[in-house]
């Protein structure tokens, strides 16, 4: 692995570890956003499994990446 390449390696590594809490924050920001319009008590469980479910995709897709999809 060339020298110039180490930054951009952690910056990429770096990055990954921020996907998933930021997917299920997203997710339950907007439930509970929706609960709190609409006046009902469910959509922040609802928006939170989303949310980690896409957050678990989109890991695998960027893990998948660096393995060069194998």
């Amino acid at each position: 692995m060339p020298k110039d390449d180490l930054p951009q390696q952690i910056g990429k590594y770096y990055s990954v570890v921020f996907i998933l809490p930021a997917a299920v924050l997203v997710g339950f920001v907007i439930g509970y956003l929706l609960d709190k319009w609409l006046g009902t008590g469910f959509f922040k469980i609802v928006f939170l499994f989303l949310g980690l479910a896409s957050g678990m995709i989109e890991l695998i897709r960027e893990l998948n990446k660096d393995d060069g999809g194998k």
